[in-house]
């Protein structure tokens, strides 16, 4: 079936196109044209009114969502954690775990691997946000999960599943700059982490590549004292690698608005990756936590005791506008961040994250308030 989405400010690229259609076909991208004429074999019609037609958002760290969570290991808690973000426009998404055991890393990893192999899916592969982390930066982890890199449990989930492309470490840990070469060298993206690294550290681990900073700014120091001399923290030190690459919590809590800009301003679209960390409680109706000690206020997940942000209950959509409206970021550069930059971060800009002949027909169309009006995956639109 041939679909033509006409008269869409449609970004790409090259840049906006002003009454533009995009010409879908067996849920890829045939066509992107300048003209908002209906062509004479079109078998949908759909009019954009000159509303914004975005691509996909590429969600690299999200814990949950609708009331599960990926720690569940199910393939019920994977639908139910994917439908929610799908509907806020995440269409490609990978699944995060934070610390945990490893008969609980393993379910997760059985459960991704089957869902992946399933036709369209929007799951993209398996992030490990830990266990290997240092317990002085644990923020909401489980500090009694917490530990350091263990070659035969990571060799084992690397070599006995085919599902993992992100592992998150601090890389000041024993073994962590070894581990750093083994994953990359298999593929895997090497983030840091949950850490209190300094710039010896970050670079060590950048050199052994590591090449992206998890959640920027926070679980990790910034710039500070040792007694009477000055330090540069881990922020500063992933600011002087040139190269390495940042994901952002970009709910305007986590990191504050003037931060976001920041972030923005030195790292660059196109090293600087939007994402929610987003819990179980996101979009639910319930404000249970999966985790039992987080509690939900200020619009935010927190520990109980209030020592540490927990995750956010952010989706795709708000985190566009919060990077406008908020940050004050131009909308096209809002839009890369969220969806061209994790699809060349994590090595699928082949098929993902811009609107461009050939590519995966994912989508999303907002209007001037940058209010979600529908999402299309694989060319289908999703119930919202």
């Amino acid at each position: 079936m041939l679909t033509q989405i006409y008269n869409g400010h449609v970004l790409t690229p090259e840049g906006w196109i002003n009454g533009g259609s995009v010409i879908i076909e067996d849920g890829h991208i045939e066509e992107v044209t300048k003209s908002s004429r209906l062509l004479p074999n079109i078998d949908k019609a759909i009019d954009a009114f000159g509303m914004h037609v975005l691509p996909g958002g590429i969600e690299l760290h999200c814990h949950g969502g609708g009331g599960s969570d990926f720690m569940e290991g199910t393939p019920e808690a994977f639908r139910t954690v994917v439908a929610t973000h799908l509907r806020h426009g995440t269409t490609a998404i990978y699944p995060t775990l934070s610390s945990a055991t490893r008969s609980m890393i393993d379910a997760a990893c059985e459960t991704c691997q089957e869902l992946m192999r399933e036709p369209d899916s929007p799951i993209m592969g398996l992030h490990l946000e830990g266990p290997y982390f240092n317990p002085r930066k644990a923020g909401a982890q489980m500090t009694e999960i917490i530990r350091t890199p263990d070659p035969a449990e990571y060799t084992h989930v690397v070599e006995d599943y085919d599902c993992v492309r992100r592992w998150d470490v601090a890389p000041e840990l024993p073994g962590a700059v070894e581990m750093g070469r083994y994953i990359t060298g298999k593929g895997i993206i090497a983030a840091i982490g949950h850490t209190a690294a300094e710039y010896p550290e970050v670079k060590a681990a950048y050199e052994a590549g590591y090449t992206l900073a998890t959640h920027f700014y926070n679980a990790m120091p910034g710039f500070h004292n040792v007694r009477e001399f000055k330090h540069a923290g881990t922020v500063e030190s992933v600011y002087l690698m040139e190269n390495m690459s940042v994901e952002m919590i970009t709910d305007g809590i986590h990191v504050p608005s003037t931060i976001l800009r920041l972030i923005h301003r030195m790292k660059g679209v196109e090293r600087t990756a939007l994402v929610t960390d987003a819990l179980a409680v996101t979009d639910s109706d319930s404000d249970k936590a999966f985790d039992p000690r987080v509690i939900i206020e200020d619009g935010v997940c927190k520990l109980s005791d209030r020592s540490a942000l927990a995750g956010s209950i952010a989706t795709m959509d708000r985190l566009i506008r919060t990077a406008v409206m908020q940050a004050d970021i131009p909308l096209r550069d809002a839009v890369r961040m969220a969806s061209e930059t994790p699809a060349r971060i994590m090595g699928i800009y082949d098929r993902k994250g811009s609107i461009q002949r050939g590519k995966d027909a994912d989508l999303m169309i907002m209007n001037d308030d940058l209010r979600l009006q529908s999402v299309y995956s694989m060319g289908r639109r999703v119930e919202m």
